[in-house]
């Protein structure tokens, strides 16, 4: 009996060793009206919640399943770096290694605002080509001359404004410049705040955070997430509520809890489909 015990508790650490240090790639696709046929088949790829985690020797692993994605932008949801073991020359050397690969797309995670490093985390992105979203948005033209708006807030830590108040004022001050009727992209680290990006109409939000629950009970989904609590509603995949969508990525790093259970790190390939027909 104890010998079968032990060959359990074996194969189950050799599984959550093969679940920590690889990648998974979650497929979605986004269809809307409100997509503009110049960026249909657009493909974003996400990265959320890196936290200075390693995949393969320089982070060869993560970067060569990006450029095999071909994306056309990609898109940094916050928690690049890990407050508890902050290095940035390596969680920059995978944006060094990607910078030629698509266009990059930056907002900020509770754990670049815990450095007090968060100006010099912004500068050394910026002099990578990286575009970092400061609460503000960037409208892109597709080659048919197409456009529609990329937006980003600060992680709500950088206030001492409630944090359903800041992502409300931060939401409204990134897209005051944007046409009303223009599809909408919003970078935000915190999914919680679901129902201020409904209230604001935001098409597709793309979020992380929550770690996917940290462990994931097969059926019921994430165990804890730091804002939610006990089983949280938002962890991964797609919701909808209204016309608004909210990607949330389980992500590819840990930080207080070093290990993820039925969770495995992931990259997000999201690909927009115009339906205007």
């Amino acid at each position: 009996m104890l010998l079968v015990v032990a060959v359990l508790v074996l194969l189950f650490g050799l599984y959550l060793y093969k679940e920590n240090t690889s990648i998974g790639i979650t497929f979605v696709d986004i269809k809307s009206a409100g997509i503009p046929e110049g960026f249909n088949n657009y493909r974003i790829v996400q990265l959320s919640d890196i936290h200075d985690s390693e995949f393969g020797e320089n982070n060869l692993d993560l970067v060569n399943k990006v450029k095999d994605l071909s994306p056309d932008a990609i898109f940094i949801t916050g928690d690049l770096i890990d407050r508890n073991r902050y290095n940035l020359k390596q969680s920059l050397e995978i944006v060094r290694q990607l910078q030629f690969v698509a266009p990059f797309y930056y907002v900020t995670g509770n754990h670049e605002i815990s450095t007090n490093d968060v100006e010099n985390i912004k500068t050394e992105l910026i002099n990578l080509g990286v575009n970092v979203l400061s609460d503000e948005s960037l409208i892109i033209e597709s080659l048919t001359g197409d456009k529609m708006a990329i937006g980003g807030i600060e992680d709500p830590l950088s206030s001492n404004l409630n944090e359903h108040e800041y992502v409300e004022l931060t939401v409204d001050k990134a897209f005051e410049e944007v046409p009303e009727d223009m599809f909408k992209i919003l970078l935000s680290h915190r999914p919680e705040q679901f129902d201020v990006y409904v209230d604001r109409g935001i098409d597709l939000i793309l979020s992380g955070h929550a770690h996917g629950g940290q462990i994931r009970i097969p059926g019921i989904g994430g165990v804890i997430a730091p804002g939610q609590g006990w089983f949280p509603k938002y962890t991964s995949g797609v919701h909808e509520e209204n016309e608004s969508r909210m990607i949330v990525s389980r992500g590819l790093g840990n930080s207080l809890v070093p290990i993820r259970v039925f969770n495995q790190p992931e990259i997000i390939a999201v690909t927009l489909k115009s339906d205007s027909q």
